[in-house]
């Protein structure tokens, strides 16, 4: 979708250098897809007590581990 905004250069210069892009389009684009990430885990983090996340990543790990050492 093409759109025109008129964003402070200071602030466009800094998003740029963080990002590590070239593109003005890559930058927005890249800040747009974190704020919108940062929000939906807002949104679940606002759920507690109504569903149950466990970690575990190191029972992945350890699992995978073992299936590539040629553990049962």
């Amino acid at each position: 979708m093409r759109t025109t905004v008129d964003l402070p250069k200071d602030l466009m210069s800094d998003l740029m250098a963080l990002s590590k892009t070239r593109k003005k389009k890559d930058a927005v684009r890249i800040a747009l897809e974190e704020f919108v990430r940062r929000k939906k885990i807002e949104k679940l983090l606002a759920l507690p007590g109504k569903i149950e996340i466990s970690d575990v990543t190191a029972e992945l790990e350890r699992m995978e581990l073992d299936e590539s050492n040629g553990a049962d």
